[in-house]
């Protein structure tokens, strides 16, 4: 299997991950909505382009943070790299050079995730509310998830794309997290409504409850969130995968076995720092440099990974 073939099936995987997690990220800001006191407009727009780290790219188009500008430069923008528009057509991109290689299901899937998207305006997504459009964009990337779990054969195809899934599972549940503390922070509120929030925008409520029942606190959500390794959303279970499927890649592809050795040894080194974690770790005023940490560990293992199996700094972020 050729290097940039792996490199593309990887950013198939990054990609559609991203787009479902920018509609989550978005889920999370409406929740939390209802459960504070927001008079300033602007600020709750401005504080979503800052979780996503794109306020340069923003303001080259707009001066004012107001919600369909925001929505419409993070949804449906096609010269913003990171616009929910722009991580399908990339995952598209990359899977239309393999359609040859890949089960032809893959290609109609995504294909019809972006003409669907392609047709869609900011109008669309405040006609009634926003939350049944962000809705569809995660049953859209579950559906694409869904026909590679069914038709995929268990080759390094299908390794590399799930490793680029599950790394950025991991930084985009941080960057969830990072968001939440930033806005209890800036808001000066009790946090359980916000963690609450997180939880529900990442499926999770009801499974938080079968393992923690009433205990409705900050350190067992954190807890669950980052340390969980059952939950498919939570860190653990991400690093956990990611460690599997690096594993798994056939040796044969690669004359780098040194690089792809350290990638792994990385993946493995978060996981079970992960593991070790204790439940006092996870409270608020310790959580904070956790996070920090961890994303930063999460972009030196992307580094990793490009040079073990690419060849090439690693593209796009």
């Amino acid at each position: 299997m050729l290097n940039r073939n792996a490199e593309a099936l990887f950013w198939v995987g990054r990609y559609i991950e991203r787009a479902e997690n920018h509609a989550r990220l978005i889920d999370v800001h409406y929740h939390i909505q209802h459960e504070g006191d927001f008079d300033n407009e602007a600020n709750k727009w401005e504080r979503l382009i800052d979780t996503l780290g794109a306020r340069t790219d923003y303001l080259q188009q707009f001066d004012l943070f107001t919600q369909k500008d925001v929505l419409s430069f993070i949804t449906l923008d096609r010269g913003y790299t990171n616009s929910l528009f722009s991580c399908v057509s990339q995952a598209r991109g990359n899977l239309r050079t393999l359609r040859e290689k890949l089960p032809s299901e893959l290609w109609e899937v995504l294909n019809a995730f972006y003409l669907w998207l392609g047709e869609k305006q900011v109008d669309d997504i405040l006609q009634e509310s926003p939350h049944p459009f962000y809705k569809q964009i995660k049953e859209r990337s579950a559906m694409f998830y869904g026909v590679q779990q069914s038709v995929m054969p268990r080759e390094n195809e299908w390794h590399f794309m799930e490793s680029g899934r599950y790394l950025e599972r991991a930084e985009n549940t941080v960057r969830i997290l990072q968001s939440v503390l930033g806005a209890i922070r800036e808001d000066q509120a009790p946090a359980y409504p916000y963690l609450l929030a997180v939880l529900k925008s990442v499926s999770g409520y009801q499974t938080f409850r079968k393992y923690y029942a009433d205990k409705v606190t900050v350190e067992p959500i954190m807890e669950f969130l980052i340390g969980n390794a059952e939950f498919p959303r939570s860190i653990q279970f991400s690093f956990e995968r990611l460690e599997e499927h690096m594993g798994q890649m056939e040796l044969a592809s690669f004359d780098l076995n040194g690089p792809r050795d350290k990638a792994i040894r990385q993946a493995g080194k978060l996981k079970a720092d992960l593991a070790c974690l204790e439940r006092e770790d996870m409270a608020l005023p310790l959580v904070q440099p956790l996070l920090d940490g961890l994303m930063q560990s999460c972009g030196k293992l992307g580094r990793a990974m490009a040079a073990a199996f690419f060849h090439l700094e690693e593209v796009g972020a």
